[in-house]
């Protein structure tokens, strides 16, 4: 009786440490070392084997429990569009960080980045003007969203920079009209210059254009106000002197 008694215990041992070594088994196959991973796709990225890399991260963020370093995984994506020169695929994937972590502490990084992608596309004011307004509107939602971010200083030159190059595309689309003969468009386009960009540094030619439109008009009394307005406020200007011979009275013929 004894015995059987023992060969039960023995076999219900066996049993058990079964059990715990088949658990144990389970837990090791079914660990992630997150960080492992990801200090592996990062040297995949500097050596720019961007898939293998993009591939990597995308499983750090799908396996990555400890939610730690997933968003950096989403950041690295979307550098790794940056660092590949595919700038929407870049911005797409930095939107996305913003979506699904917006109150992660590089969620500001993140913003910026969007904006500067935009920036680095600007090339001059015929061709960047698209890339500027979009520039700004993404800077101007950083100052907003992160009013202490890190970039302050950097931030307000370049959303310098893409005022001006708004204005000049502007003032190459008022100087066509004027050329072509269509006065009404360009003194839309120039009056739209100055309010919105009253330190635009062409004022005196946007002033002259201005006159001299109202004045092709037959708008005397409106032409004489911009050309004296541009005298006054930029007396040494070559242009005041142009503006001077437009006030002058009209000689009667003999």
């Amino acid at each position: 009786m004894v015995r059987k008694i023992n060969i039960i215990i023995a076999f219900l041992l066996l049993i058990f440490l079964f059990s715990c070594s088949g658990k144990s088994t389970v837990k090791r196959e079914d660990y992630f070392d997150a960080e492992n991973a990801f200090e592996k796709a990062n040297k995949e990225l500097e050596k720019k084997y961007y898939e293998e890399a993009r591939s990597a991260f995308q499983e750090i963020k799908s396996r990555d429990t400890s939610r730690k370093f997933a968003p950096l995984a989403q950041l690295k994506i979307a550098d790794s569009y940056v660092q590949e020169g595919e700038p929407e695929l870049a911005i797409a994937e930095y939107r996305k960080f913003l979506e699904e972590y917006p109150e992660h502490k590089y969620a500001v990084y993140a913003q910026y980045q969007i904006a500067s992608t935009y920036f680095d596309q600007i090339e001059g004011p015929e061709r960047g003007y698209s890339g500027a307004e979009k520039a700004l509107e993404e800077f101007e939602k950083l100052k907003k969203m992160f009013p202490r971010n890190p970039y302050k200083d950097i931030i307000e030159l370049k959303i310098e920079k893409c005022k001006n190059i708004i204005a000049d595309y502007n003032f190459l689309v008022g100087e066509y009209y004027y050329k072509k003969g269509s006065f009404n468009a360009a003194i839309s386009r120039f009056d739209e210059l100055l309010k919105n960009y009253p330190e635009y540094k062409k004022e005196p030619d946007v002033l002259f254009y201005i006159g001299m439109s109202y004045k092709n008009l037959g708008q005397k009394n409106i032409a004489l106000a911009y050309l004296k307005r541009l005298i006054e406020k930029y007396p040494n200007n070559k242009l005041a002197s142009d503006a001077k011979k437009e006030l002058l009275p009209v000689k009667p013929k003999k």
